[in-house]
Order: structure tokens, then C-alpha cells, then sequence
């Protein structure tokens, strides 16, 4: 099968992405859609216009470290020198939760949260943030719960079991850890409804680096302005999804899309394992029917793991139905398909003629 490739390239002023708030993205037009897209062409590129490091520039454009090391594995995470070009994130599948409220898929270190909208009306769009989530010892608890309340300039009583932690590393903690710019907590703290003080929070302004890892206590952790706008957006009571989706599937206009990111600190994952659990997902978006899709496209998805959607079949839009205004004597014209299917090829099944 031919996917048809986009290879427009963008350079992208830093200046775009100079602003600390979150990337807000319109909804897809079909609501069947889960692909969402930042940039009108498919591989937004920056060029360091200083000597910096990779973490700088993924601070500017709101990505966390993990996401832009994977997008640049050639480029020195320590030194990107002046006029290097950087990739950048565009396109993003959405979690398989429910489009209200928050989601927080922890194998992507990254939130979708969805404006509230009139009862019945689907949402117009989705603001989406990196964030840090708990190491392998102290994992983020996964399921449903919501936000029980928020704490402006919080005060930091850590637990007995991480005082004693730091008192072990020679980094000995106080009871309580008053609001400033060295408080783990930041200056904003929204406490979600699970036992064990679990919180989406700010960030010490030493940590900030650690945005996008799996570095926290069990909290999800937020850049300083980001979880400032989410303080003020999300009211008490907001439902928050918490999933871990390390491989996401889905359509855009037609076309499939896989994304796949490495697993978290102690749950790896075989290619095997991958294949067969993109799939379920690829069986699961296309009515439980598995296509013809492009094997090596999803080879390189699963084995790469860097994160970017990758195009792994195309189909033709659905066959139009006669109008009932039409006269039975009159032919129905047939639609153009997206690409010619095979002389005197039949359609299978489903409905649509599936490329080679």
C-alpha cells in the first residue's frame, strides 16, 4: 500500500513557542478522529539561534525532556549549537479515555485536558502539557479519580518514608517545606481524590530539567506557568483520567496512525509484545477488522519508539449512498477514490477498497 508522504518542512521561530501556556489544539473535524495537529506541516523544525542545550529548547516549545531526546537522537542533549536544527512534536494521538476532563497518559509524561462545554456539545478542543511522573519505586496509581481541591503557594509536609530517603542521601529534609522557589511543590498543587497525598503540582525551579520523566514521588509534576493556567482552568471536582498508553492508534482523514513510546523504568516490553498489542489497537480502529497496513511503517514505529505518529494505511472514504431524489433511471456517479484501486478489483466487505 502507498502512503502518500508530506514532506513540507517548517523552520519555526523560537519566538512561536516562547510563551510558557499550553498547546492548544482544535478537535479533529470528524469527531471519529483522534489525531490532532499543531503545525500545518508534518515535521516543524527550530534552529538554536544561541548555543543552549536540548532542554532549553524543549522548555520553549512545551515539551518535556524525554519526548525531544527521542525526537533528536543525533543531537547532543548538553550542547545544540548555534543555527543546529531541533524537531519538534506536531502531530498527537489522543488517549482512548473519555473526552472530558483530564487525562494523564504516564507512559508519554503528558496531559489532555478538555475545556468543559454545554451538555450534549462535543468539545471544540484539547490543551495539552508535559509533565514528570513517579520512578519506578514510586509509581503513579493509574484509574479514575478527580480533583478534590487546590492549594495556592502550598506548604510541603513530606512523608516519613521520603524524609528518610533524603536523610540516606545525605540531603536531610525539614517537617514542613514552606512555599518559595525551592518547594517541590511549586506554587500551585491540585490534590486529586486517591489515598497517599497524590497531587498534580509545580516544580522546584532546580527541577524544572525534570519535566517529561519518570523522576517524581507518585505526583504528576508541571512546568511553573503551566500549572499555573491549569490552576486557574480546572475546577474542584474535574474528573482526571490517569492510563498508561505507551501505544496509541488512530485516524486522521482517512489515514491510520500508530504512536508508540518507550516503556516505563522497569516494564519493558518485548517488539513482540509491542506488535501484538498494536494489533489488538489497529483491529480495534478499523471495526474490528485488521487491514492491509503497512508493515514497515509500523516496524519502524514500534522499534524506534520515538514518540511522532506514523501513517500505516490509508483507506477510501466511505462509499456515498444514492440520494432518494434521485430518479431510478438515472446512474448514480460513483465517488473518486483517494488513490485507483486495481481494475476490476471488488470492494472488500467493509466497504472500502484497501490499497496494496
Amino acid at each position: 500500500m502507498n502512503i502518500r508522504a508530506l514532506l513540507a518542512f517548517t523552520i519555526l521561530s523560537s519566538v512561536i513557542g516562547g510563551h510558557a501556556h499550553a498547546t492548544t489544539y482544535a478537535m479533529p473535524a470528524d469527531s471519529n478522529d483522534t489525531v490532532i495537529t499543531q503545525y500545518p506541516d508534518d515535521m516543524p523544525l527550530t534552529r538554536a539561534d544561541q548555543d543552549e542545550t536540548l532542554l532549553d529548547v524543549a522548555r520553549r516549545f512545551l515539551l518535556g525532556q524525554t519526548e525531544i531526546v527521542r525526537l533528536n537522537p543525533d543531537v547532543d542533549r548538553w550542547l545544540v549549537r548555534k543555527g543546529e536544527i531541533v524537531r519538534l512534536s506536531n502531530r498527537r494521538i489522543l488517549p482512548d479515555s473519555p473526552h472530558n476532563g483530564i487525562t494523564l497518559n504516564i507512559a508519554e509524561y503528558r496531559m489532555y485536558y478538555y475545556p468543559p462545554t454545554k451538555k450534549g456539545e462535543a468539545p471544540q478542543q484539547v490543551m495539552s502539557y508535559a509533565h514528570g511522573v513517579g520512578r519506578q519505586d514510586w509509581k503513579t496509581p493509574l484509574g479514575k479519580t478527580k480533583v478534590a481541591r487546590k492549594i495556592m503557594n502550598p506548604e510541603w509536609h513530606p512523608p516519613e518514608s521520603i524524609r528518610r530517603e533524603h536523610a540516606a542521601n545525605g540531603d536531610p529534609l525539614p517537617a514542613i517545606v514552606p512555599p518559595g522557589p525551592h518547594n517541590p511543590l511549586g506554587t500551585r498543587a491540585l490534590y486529586l481524590d486517591l489515598p497517599g497525598e497524590y497531587r498534580i503540582h509545580g516544580t522546584d525551579i532546580d527541577k524544572i530539567n525534570g519535566i517529561g520523566m519518570q523522576i517524581t514521588h507518585g505526583c504528576v509534576r508541571m512546568y511553573p506557568k503551566d500549572v499555573e493556567e491549569l490552576y486557574d482552568l480546572v475546577a474542584i471536582g474535574t474528573p482526571v483520567y490517569i492510563v498508561k498508553q505507551p501505544i496509541k492508534v488512530g485516524w486522521l482523514n482517512n489515514v491510520l496512525y500508530v504512536e508508540a513510546h518507550p516503556d516505563l523504568e522497569g516494564e519493558e516490553t518485548t517488539l513482540d509484545q509491542r506488535f501484538a498489542s498494536a494489533l489488538r489497537l489497529i483491529q480495534k480502529a478499523n471495526n474490528q477488522q485488521l487491514p492491509e497496513f503497512d508493515q514497515q511503517a509500523l516496524n519502524k514505529a514500534l522499534k524506534e519508539q520515538s514518540g511522532d505518529p506514523i501513517a500505516i494505511y490509508e483507506r477510501l472514504p466511505p462509499l456515498q449512498e444514492a440520494s432518494v431524489s434521485t430518479p431510478i433511471s438515472e446512474p448514480v456517479p460513483k465517488p473518486k477514490p483517494a488513490f485507483a484501486p486495481k481494475p476490476a478489483r471488488k470492494p472488500s466487505p467493509d466497504g472500502y477498497y484497501h490499497g496494496d
